[in-house]
């Protein structure tokens, strides 16, 4: 084979190799990409589930002063039950518009996502009238009396 022959082929081979190269690169590019709107996606799951178990607190929590108001009236003075209930349900209160605060100041914003974010004015609107039935209740357990 003569030189000419092996320097052809030789450069043959090496704009393959960079063709490989450059193809390989976009594709990493590409995947890095996609990590990047899944990451993002799984932050977005993971503020609604935050979100999720505030809400839950709240209602765990308006639940246990409704129902300390009723288990303790005959156990302790009638003050405390109330006391005791008030901060309960002030507490669920709190988690209700903790969650909302949470969720709508989630920091820096994602890069573009593949999922639709839950809509402001639901997640206020739902925990607003939840809020109200905390402070009903909360009117509900000094001036209703059992």
């Amino acid at each position: 084979m003569t030189d000419a022959k092996k320097t052809d082929r030789a450069q043959t081979r090496l704009a393959e190799s960079a063709s490989k190269l450059k193809e390989s690169a976009v594709q990493q590019t590409d995947s890095a990409d996609r990590r990047t709107v899944l990451a993002a996606d799984r932050t977005i799951f993971a503020a609604e589930r935050t979100y999720a178990a505030w809400v839950r607190t709240g209602l765990a929590s308006l639940a246990a002063g409704v129902g300390a108001k009723a288990l303790l009236k005959d156990v302790v003075a009638p003050w405390l039950a109330s006391a005791t209930a008030s901060v309960l349900i002030l507490f669920g209160a709190f988690c209700f518009l903790a969650g909302v605060w949470r969720e709508l100041d989630a920091g820096a914003p994602p890069p573009r996502l593949d999922i639709r974010r839950l809509p402001p004015w639901l997640l206020i609107g739902i925990n607003g009238f939840l809020v109200l039935v905390s402070l009903a209740a909360l009117v509900g357990i000094w001036v209703v009396r059992v």
